[in-house]
């Protein structure tokens, strides 16, 4: 099988939704991060021959043409738009990977965009003359209503079916934000945008402040908060892929990490924050791999109560995962996270040891999860 490699990584700093990105398109996000990846592997824009970007919240129009252009790349460079909802961005990394390796390209970039400050106001068309038409906040995920619960109503039913309590998603939450600050600011994966060069939302995060939120769903000692909840956001991610023949012919090849596989799966619509433990388990397995293989590990933290049972379902030890925080001190800029996460995940790995492997997933609403499978090569 063809090789494929990660050469760079890069994404904006994450901003809660009308924020400091409140006035600038996706597009706009998306542009100096293409542009900085370019420059940090020296090369120019007419060597990339396709750029594939997630996105959830524009509703059309291919904002991954937009943020080509926007970024002054040649009218020549075709451009895809992927939308899996939570998991756009790194399917978009996916369909890359398997372009390169069916030998369509030798480099591409992917990752994934996106702004809930300046995403569309969507309303369904009226069905009748003299009807008005009507706003909704999110499409359907599923034809059938018992399908398609509310993500937080979802979160709320696990947390009861898993014996997830209220104070162990808040000690998720209070950890997830405490890893960041010691391990911010991620300067070298941030390009700088409106000025702002860290993640904004991250904070010290106390039990304190978690007592006194009230609930947003959920019976007694298994409510779900704002405080567990990640909160909509606004960024734009991507990496720079490529074959292993185009990477043999350049004399500089640190940082490249080898992209192992990448791994889509479905499930129950009704349970859709089992994405990531299904989608990582199934990487695994695939790849013939333990628990204990896997040095460090990016899934993304929609909310507090998907993390213990990943770790319980996986047996990953919970020290390898979100080493610098993860989403719930972040935020989720839906079709961007994914990125995100592989971003975070190929910068972690350029401090492990040549043939270390690492994992990235989220899941997506309507049951859907996907992860990337990432190894130290010797050929770095």
């Amino acid at each position: 099988m063809r090789r494929v490699f990660m050469m760079d990584a890069k994404r904006t700093a994450v901003g809660p939704r009308n924020g400091a990105f409140k006035e600038i398109e996706a597009y706009d996000l998306a542009a100096p991060v293409l542009q900085s990846l370019l420059t940090s592997v020296d090369i120019v824009p007419r060597e990339v021959e396709q750029l594939i970007l997630g996105n959830a919240l524009y509703g059309g129009g291919n904002p991954a043409r937009m943020a080509s252009l926007a970024a002054g790349f040649p009218y020549s460079l075709p451009a895809i738009t992927v939308d899996t909802q939570c998991c756009s961005g790194m399917d978009a990394i996916s369909l890359a990977v398997q372009k390169i390796r069916a030998h369509e390209a030798e480099v591409i970039l992917a990752g994934g965009l996106e702004s809930y400050s300046r995403s569309p106001i969507r309303m369904h068309r009226p069905k009748q003359r003299g009807e008005n038409a009507i706003a909704y906040e999110r499409p359907l995920f599923s034809p059938n209503p018992e399908d398609d619960p509310d993500p937080i109503e979802a979160a709320a039913i696990s947390a009861q079916r898993y014996d997830i309590s209220r104070r162990k998603q808040e000690e998720i939450a209070i950890g997830s934000h405490r890893k960041s600050l010691k391990d911010e600011p991620h300067h070298r994966e941030i390009v700088t945008v409106n000025d702002i060069s860290h993640d904004t939302f991250t904070r010290p995060l106390d039990q304190k402040f978690c007592d006194r939120l009230k609930p947003l769903a959920g019976h007694s000692g298994y409510e779900v908060t704002a405080a567990t909840i990640a909160v909509e956001a606004d960024a734009a991610a991507a990496v720079l892929l490529v074959s292993e023949d185009w990477l043999r012919d350049r004399k500089e090849k640190n940082g490249a990490i080898e992209v192992i596989d990448t791994v889509s799966v479905g499930s129950d619509p009704q349970y859709p924050l089992e994405g990531i433990t299904l989608a990582s388990r199934k990487m695994l397995e695939k790849n013939d791999l333990r628990a204990e293989e896997i040095s460090v590990v990016e899934a993304m933290e929609a909310f507090a109560v998907q993390i213990p049972r990943f770790l319980e379902k996986t047996g990953i030890e919970g020290p390898k995962l979100n080493r610098g925080g993860g989403g719930l001190c972040r935020g989720h800029p839906i079709g961007a996270s994914g990125a995100i996460n592989a971003v975070r995940l190929w910068h972690e790995m350029q401090q492990e040891p040549v043939s270390s492997f690492g994992v990235a997933t989220i899941a997506a609403v309507g049951g859907l999860g996907s992860a990337l499978l990432l190894r130290k090569s010797d050929l770095a």
